[in-house]
This record gives C-alpha cells, sequence and structure tokens, in this order.
C-alpha cells in the first residue's frame, strides 16, 4: 500500500494547452513544462498565420505531445475550433490553459462555470505593461475584467505585468504565473559550427568586416515602427562609412522601406537580405554587432532573446515586453515615438558595439541569466495554488 501511495505521489500532473500555432519561440517554454508536467499541447493553426515555418524541423526539438484542432468556424483573425470537450473529457488533464482573452478561454469559462469540466483552468497573457495600461478596445477590455474573475491562473511576461494584476484586479502572487517567452543558449547555439561558417559567409557577402553592423529580425508591419525609425537615422547613417543596419525578413511595408531607403541613398547602408529561419537566422545573430528592436506596439519580442543569447547588446523599445530582459552592461531602452531619443539613443549604442571580425561563438557568451530555476519555481504555484 506504501509503495502504490508513493508512486501516486509522484505522478506528474497532466496539463493540457489550447494554443494558436507551433512557433520556434515557444519550443523551450513548452519542454521545460513538460518536465514539470505530463504536457499536451493541442495547436488550433498548423502553422502562424503571418509568417511560416518549418513545422517539421521544429517538432524534431519538442519533448511533449503535440495534437491539433483545425475544424471550426473564424472570424476576423477570432476563431472557435470544435472538439475541445472532447479532447479535454478524453485527456482528462489537471489543468487547461488557453492563450489570451480568446474566444477559447471564453469557452473554457463557460465549461468550467456550467460544470462540463472541473479542471483549474488559466491563460498565457503575453500583454507587455504598455499594453495593460492602454488597453485595444472596449471589447478586449471587458473580456480581460470578466475573464480574469473566472480564470484560477493567469500566466503573464514579466514581474511587473504580474504586479499590475496584483494592484488592479487583486489577484493573489499564486495566481499570477511570470513566465516570459525565454529559448535556451544551448539549444539555439547547438551548431555552433555550422552557424559560425554562415556568418562568416554572410560577412564576406555583404562586406562586413570593419563595420558596426545592428541587426532587426521580424516581420516589416507598421507596429515594428521601421520606415519611422530609418528616416530618423537617416543622416546618421549617411555620415559614418563604417556603419550597417541589417533588416532580416519580409513584410507588406517591404516597399515601403525600400523607396525610403532609396530616397536617403542608404543603399550601402541598409541591408534587406530576405527571410531566413533556424540555423541560416543565427548564423545573421553570430555576425552582427548589436541588435535593434523599434516597435511601438510589441507584446514580447522573442527576437531580444534570441539576440541576447547570441551575444548582442540590444537596443529596444521601452514599449516591447521584452524591455524587461535589458539590464546595465546589455542594452539600451528607447522611446520610439521620441525623434531626439530615437536619435540620441542610436548614437551612443551604435558608438558602443563593436565591428565585425572574425566570428567566434566561444569567446561571445549570452548576455542573459539562466532563468530555469525562477521558471520552476513561477509554475509550481499551479501544482500547490
Amino acid at each position: 500500500m506504501s509503495v502504490m501511495i508513493k508512486k501516486e505521489e509522484i505522478r506528474k500532473q497532466r496539463m493540457m494547452i489550447f494554443h494558436p500555432a507551433l512557433a520556434p519561440y515557444r519550443i523551450d517554454q513548452f519542454n521545460l513544462l513538460n518536465e514539470l508536467f505530463d504536457l499536451e499541447v493541442v495547436f488550433l493553426f498548423d502553422n502562424l498565420r503571418n509568417f511560416s515555418f518549418d513545422q517539421q524541423k521544429l517538432q524534431e526539438a519538442c519533448h511533449f505531445k503535440i495534437s491539433y484542432l483545425l475544424r471550426g468556424p473564424r472570424y476576423k483573425g477570432r476563431l472557435f475550433r470544435f472538439g475541445m470537450l472532447r479532447m479535454i473529457k478524453k485527456a482528462q488533464p489537471d489543468i487547461v490553459f488557453s492563450y489570451e482573452y480568446s474566444f477559447t478561454t471564453q469557452y473554457l469559462i463557460f465549461l468550467k462555470r456550467t460544470g462540463l469540466i472541473n479542471q483549474k483552468i488559466g491563460s498565457f497573457v503575453d500583454d507587455s505593461l504598455h499594453i495593460c495600461n492602454n488597453v485595444q478596445s472596449y471589447a478586449r477590455k471587458w473580456a480581460r475584467s470578466y475573464s480574469i474573475k473566472h480564470l484560477d491562473f493567469l500566466v503573464v511576461m514579466s514581474d511587473e505585468v504580474a504586479r499590475f494584476h496584483n494592484t488592479h484586479f487583486f489577484l493573489d502572487d499564486k495566481e499570477v504565473i511570470v513566465s516570459p517567452i525565454l529559448q535556451l543558449p544551448e539549444r539555439l547555439r547547438k551548431n555552433r559550427v555550422k552557424i559560425e561558417a554562415l556568418a562568416t559567409g554572410y560577412i564576406s557577402e555583404y562586406q562586413l568586416v570593419g563595420k558596426k553592423v545592428a541587426l532587426f529580425v521580424g516581420r516589416f508591419v507598421p507596429e515594428k515602427a521601421l520606415s519611422l525609425f530609418i528616416n530618423r537615422i537617416a543622416d546618421i547613417l549617411s555620415e559614418r562609412d563604417d556603419y550597417r543596419f541589417v533588416l532580416v525578413g519580409e513584410g507588406r511595408e517591404k516597399e515601403q522601406i525600400s523607396a525610403i531607403v532609396k530616397a536617403h541613398q542608404l543603399e550601402e547602408k541598409v541591408i534587406l537580405p530576405g527571410k531566413f529561419q533556424a540555423d541560416e537566422l543565427y548564423g545573421w545573430y553570430a555576425c552582427a554587432s548589436g541588435f535593434i528592436l523599434p516597435s511601438l506596439f510589441e507584446p514580447f519580442g522573442a527576437v531580444v532573446n534570441e539576440a541576447l543569447i547570441f551575444g548582442l547588446p540590444v537596443l529596444c523599445s521601452q514599449y516591447a515586453g521584452a524591455s524587461t530582459l535589458i539590464q546595465q552592461g546589455n542594452g539600451y531602452l528607447f522611446n520610439p515615438s521620441d525623434d531626439s531619443d530615437i536619435v540620441h539613443k542610436f548614437s551612443s549604442f551604435m558608438e558602443n558595439i563593436q565591428v565585425v571580425e572574425r566570428v567566434d561563438l566561444s569567446n561571445t557568451p549570452p548576455l542573459i541569466e539562466d532563468h530555469r530555476s525562477y521558471f520552476n519555481k513561477e509554475w509550481r504555484k499551479v501544482s500547490y495554488g
């Protein structure tokens, strides 16, 4: 009998997460959760809506169970998936998580309030503090208030966002889990030789030796504020022969950005090499001098974490959730709405980063702390909350 009790005591709790789609920056978070819980992630899309990834390669790095629910109505980015209750009944998880204040979250709340399920329920909310304080619409504000009243747990990105919910919604610490989108250096830097070779190739192709190379990675969309940023720093780029700004990605503003670059005669200074993924993307981090995220709206910004993992100092928008990762010694924060602050911080940032030389990741340690102990501490709230 004592042996049976012991086995029951060490059984991992079962966790089910309903999530939009598998993205590379979520893999480590889910893998770490699988070490603490018996995790199944149910994806509601087979790829991201605005940025497609090689799903087969991504799944090779996943250590958790993956399922899909792809059938159901969708309207203006909002969706409902048939089969959620069936999957919960079949898997019998101890806790079920959704995302944001979505229809999926509202349905979980409905199931719990009507007694159709009795599991603890929670939601991952990616809002930065700026977004918390400036709710996008009345509908979202209502959904937030209603959801928080009925969820058992809220998963947020930073301590400051947790304090916001503690203060404004009177949530107890055990009800708010702080779990930023953080990735593990050992996975991203795993193929060091290949990454260094790719970086060396980029340096040669774009003649970057002896240059100070600022890197952006992401979608070319209005909220990233690339057009505004390039317009503001154009004079500085024109005056300095040793400055380069590399924009890795794609998006609907590409033609507009190209036109701005041409208007300022910056074709040699601003480089648009295209979209890259996995090691081909990491090669760009490995050959740059620093990283810039100028977003006006950014719930988190996982690229900041990636840049820090590859030892790049970061010039980060104060509106990004990932701004909480910036500390003295690994970057600067700036206001992308303030022209003078853009110019001042960009000038200081570029003066202090190093020129590109030979790539050697063994001599370029990450500029971010290991977060796993904190991660484990926060997620134990699920078991004891």
